[in-house]
């Protein structure tokens, strides 16, 4: 006798197997319900463990974050557990206060405690505090406080040999310990921002029909062709010349940007994009860069033209800054964190501004050559710039920047159609588009159809263009590279051969686009251990 299928029963991953939880879902259901914050309540003040089906081992809910229970408005009379590090104590005669967290958000429980349990709690020290969660009863503080019924130390600390001694440390003094520096409060809210990012990323370009995929860092080929590449080689592997052997019989670099391969999958997959490590060896010493980094990059197929890839890399920016915007608890790490000695970053209210005039104000879009102009003329009406302005030539940082604080208004601005020579030779040429740039002289100008976002106070973050999908332009935009480095890029010529379309990308510099939203404004400060010209530590 045949049986009907019985659709399994869909339970939230934090309460699977609390047998208090299973009561929420006699019925099968296809998503999972909006009760989450119930069902985790109820998860916790349960046993929380039940028999496994498969062996009868028990299974246990993790504990407690200073993050919930700072959310909880509440009080927990009886048993709160909390578990994390103590950035501060202050001892006083009959009682002790201490600060508390666990890295889960950028704010501190307070934990009242008595002198007994105080003891052994030093600076910088690992515990489980066990406690009932409930309103302050002091003015201007904390509105609940969690009051120790018992201390357990996990790992101890010396205070006197600790390096995190005062409240606050300059910048600079944290990158000298970024095996410490997640214990200061900055480093945590940017690593918060860091996280949530990712999530409302992924979420948004699954919405948009994209794979995220994972391209290789070890590769062949120099995307961006300016020979600023980390070479590979294995420690001690020589021939019999005394010449180091290539390990994967070739010449391999740490990839300076995912595009290529990129490429290939959206020949496959259409639209495609990644968050991967990209690597340059470059001896630059500036806030806006790091040797190693990361870049998200998307590339997609069947677009027609420039517009399209702009208004993605629009979406994305506006979504990812509005939900930050409008996420409370990283609003509140970002806004409510504390600023150390010589911190530069935007104050609470410049920080707010700048994300309504990102998710507010319209995104200008001028091509180069009217941004060539627009410089001239700010350079006739007694504007000083350090690099000189002139068609042909790039565009340099503190150009970039008047332009997006003086055309933007404050709002990101698109500069598009930059002069062929300046860019790489996998771009489309605009002239194939029948739309060519002429100079004042009437003489040609050649460009390509491509973009480079800029930002106030830091410059471009994002650059795009439609790519060279023919095989004949393609091959002779390769004639003036070396015989070895068409050879490295013979399968990316290949691609055009069968089934090739017009397709387009973009890159964004992670880094650089969370030191914007957090109003940070040295990249290094963005990254957990950070590298550079001259600096790898850890």
């Amino acid at each position: 006798m045949a049986m009907a299928f019985k659709p399994p029963v869909r339970r939230h991953l934090l309460c699977q197997s609390s047998r208090a939880c299973r009561s929420h879902f006699s019925e099968p259901v296809r998503l999972w319900p909006s009760s989450f914050s119930q069902c985790r309540s109820i998860s916790r003040t349960a046993a929380a463990f039940s028999e496994n089906a498969s062996g009868g081992r028990t299974r246990t809910s993790l504990s407690m974050t200073v993050r919930e229970l700072l959310d909880t408005t509440s009080d927990i009379p009886e048993r709160a557990v909390i578990h994390g590090w103590v950035p501060s104590i202050r001892r006083m005669k009959n009682v002790s206060f201490a600060t508390f967290t666990d890295g889960s958000t950028s704010r501190v429980v307070q934990v009242v405690l008595s002198p007994e349990l105080a003891k052994g709690l030093t600076i910088g020290a690992a515990a489980k505090i066990t406690g009932s969660w409930q309103t302050s009863l002091k003015e201007n503080a904390q509105q609940r406080e969690l009051v120790a019924t018992q201390v357990d130390i996990l790992g101890e600390s010396d205070p006197g040999t600790y390096p995190l001694q005062k409240k606050s440390h300059t910048f600079e003094y944290l990158r000298s310990i970024p095996h410490l520096r997640s214990r200061s409060g900055v480093a945590r809210s940017l690593l918060l921002l860091r996280s949530a990012a990712l999530s409302h990323l992924s979420d948004f370009f699954h919405a948009k029909g994209f794979l995220q995929t994972h391209p290789p860092v070890l590769t062949s080929s120099d995307c961006e062709g300016a020979g600023e590449v980390f070479s590979l080689a294995r420690r001690g592997d020589t021939g019999a010349n005394g010449q180091e052997e290539e390990f994967f019989g070739d010449k391999t670099f740490l990839t300076v940007s995912a595009q290529l391969h990129l490429e290939a999958l959206a020949m496959g997959a259409s639209r495609v994009w990644c968050l991967a490590p990209t690597f340059r060896a470059e001896k630059s010493d500036t806030a806006r860069h790091l040797s190693e980094f990361y870049m998200l990059e998307a590339e997609v197929a069947f677009v027609d033209e420039l517009g399209q890839i702009m208004d993605l890399a629009e979406d994305m920016m506006r979504d990812l800054v509005s939900t930050v915007a409008n996420d409370a608890n990283v609003r509140a790490d970002l806004l409510g964190r504390r600023r150390g000695e010589g911190d530069t970053s935007l104050d609470p209210a410049a920080l707010e501004e700048r994300w309504e005039d990102v998710t507010e104000k319209p995104w200008q879009r001028l091509t180069y050559t009217d941004a060539v102009d627009t410089l001239l003329k700010a350079v006739e009406g007694g504007k000083e710039f350090k690099f000189p302005v002139k068609w042909g030539l790039n565009l340099q940082s503190e150009h970039e920047k008047y332009l997006a604080e003086v055309v933007g208004d404050g709002a990101p601005v698109f500069v598009t159609d930059f002069p062929a020579e300046l860019k790489p030779f996998y771009m489309l040429p605009n002239d194939e588009l029948g739309n060519n740039t002429i100079d004042h002289d009437n003489s040609e100008r050649r460009t390509v159809s491509c973009f480079d976002l800029l930002v106030p106070q830091v410059g471009e973050i994002v650059g795009g263009s439609m790519r060279e999908h023919r095989y004949e332009k393609l091959e002779k935009a390769m004639e003036d590279m070396s015989e070895e480095a068409r050879q490295q890029l013979g399968w990316y010529l290949e691609l055009r051969k069968w089934g090739s379309v017009k397709h387009g990308g973009f890159g964004v510099g992670f880094d650089r686009l969370l030191g914007f939203i957090a109003g940070v404004e040295n990249i290094r400060e963005t990254v957990a251990f950070p590298r550079w010209h001259g600096r790898c530590l850890c």
